[in-house]
């Protein structure tokens, strides 16, 4: 069952209470994702621990529920 963009939003939100997120659906079919996330607990992280943060929020969905999430993260801009 394909899950909703609103639910992998609302894990991320959990997660992350600052994030800025949107979300699209790359095929229509509520299984293939690009998320875009702004954190500043981004901040000082690695790419990699930046995604890693995202995947767990999903709380283990990814590769089940959820077939393919494609990931942009950053921390917001300082000004």
């Amino acid at each position: 069952m394909p899950m909703a963009a609103s639910e992998i939003e609302n894990l991320i939100k959990d997660a992350l209470p600052d994030a800025e997120i949107r979300i699209d659906d790359l095929r229509g079919d509520g299984d293939h994702y690009l998320a875009n996330v702004v954190s500043s607990a981004f901040a000082g992280k690695s790419r990699v621990q930046q995604h890693q943060m995202v995947y767990d929020a999903l709380q283990g969905r990814m590769g089940g529920e959820l077939h393919a999430l494609a990931l942009q993260t950053s921390a917001p801009e300082s000004s």
